[in-house]
């Protein structure tokens, strides 16, 4: 299994090394940073000190204008491999502490609701399937399907007002529906109810709109092997059908769900965008949305790298447990 995900891991390496250069080539092929320059530094007042003012400052961003592509690409992988410097940004601050700060925010933000989101999914996809057509069943289905047609915005802005109800039917601040931290908050212990406070509202907007694909993709996988010949030749040894369930459908319904898993996680890293614009946590996709807004080359690629090892990781984590439930990957 080890030399299995080993040669996964290489795969997905290259396929991000190959990604990232992409991206970087097509950035500064189409992005023009030097309009954006000219537009902050007051290009109309002096064209031609503004014109070389704004040159020198491409060239401090390692996108020199007397370079083409190329030429500004294997400036960018040399300081990426010796040094690890993705660059600077427009405001002359480095991209890599902008993209530590950032990237830690929006992992807070989505990490709990991540692992959340799979477990009740593919909980609740178990649960469903069993009871085919029993009120629990259609209850989770249901909700599942209702989730899926309202738009993420509206969702998170109902669990939202939801969170403002109760603090107003409560008559103190139990949750904070914007930020995620409060300023000026001493002492251990009061530090931790004020993340509490500050990450159950995203949280339960993401997992509770988050889960409906698993779970409806599980129910019908395990559906799919309810009434299989190897189903129905465990209960004729005497297992119980929930027993034959547990024991053998649920096992190879789960392959197909444990690869869906590369898909899941960056899709809800993803969905952060949403959430970090309603819930006005200033992480990874809005930087990154201000990053395109201002052509900014080096942190636009920056975020295109993150996408690319989230996919790796959730793919990853997909082989591992795939490998866990089909003795066949192993060979």
């Amino acid at each position: 299994m080890l030399k299995f995900l080993a040669l996964r891991a290489v795969r997905y390496a290259v396929m991000t090394f190959a990604v990232t250069s992409l991206a970087y080539l097509m950035a500064v092929s189409f992005f023009n940073p030097e309009a954006q320059l000219a537009d902050i530094m007051g290009g109309g007042v002096d064209p031609e000190v503004s014109r070389a003012n704004v040159q020198d400052s491409l060239r401090r961003l390692d996108l020199d204008p007397d370079q083409n592509a190329l030429q500004r690409y294997w400036v960018w992988l040399t300081g990426i491999l010796t040094q690890w410097d993705w660059g600077r940004t427009p405001n002359g601050g480095y991209v890599n502490d902008e993209f530590a700060i950032r990237v830690w925010i929006s992992t807070q933000l989505t990490l709990v609701a991540t692992v959340m989101t799979m477990v009740i999914g593919i909980l609740l996809g178990v649960y469903a399937a069993a009871r085919q057509y029993r009120f629990g069943d259609r209850a989770s289905t249901w909700y599942s399907y209702f989730t899926m047609i309202v738009p993420v915005p509206v969702a998170y802005l109902l669990v939202q007002r939801g969170a403002i109800w109760v603090n107003e039917a409560a008559g103190q601040q139990i949750f904070y529906v914007t930020g995620f931290r409060s300023i000026g908050v001493e002492g251990t212990w009061n530090q931790f109810v004020d993340m509490a406070a500050h990450y159950t509202v995203p949280t339960v907007a993401m997992t509770l709109f988050g889960w409906a694909s698993m779970q409806i993709s599980q129910r019908q996988y395990l559906l799919d092997f309810v009434n299989a010949d190897f189903v129905r030749t465990a209960r004729a040894t005497g297992l119980t059908r929930s027993q034959a369930i547990r024991k053998h459908a649920l096992r190879v319904s789960f392959v197909p769900t444990a690869q869906s898993i590369a898909f899941t996680i960056p899709a809800l890293f993803t969905g952060t965008v949403m959430a970090e614009m309603v819930f006005n946590w200033d992480g990874l996709g809005s930087w990154g949305l201000r990053a395109l807004h201002a052509h900014d080359v080096n942190a636009s690629v920056a975020i295109v790298f993150y996408g690319c090892i989230i996919f790796a990781i959730g793919a990853m984590l997909a082989d591992f447990f795939t490998s866990l439930v089909d003795p066949r990957v192993r060979l």
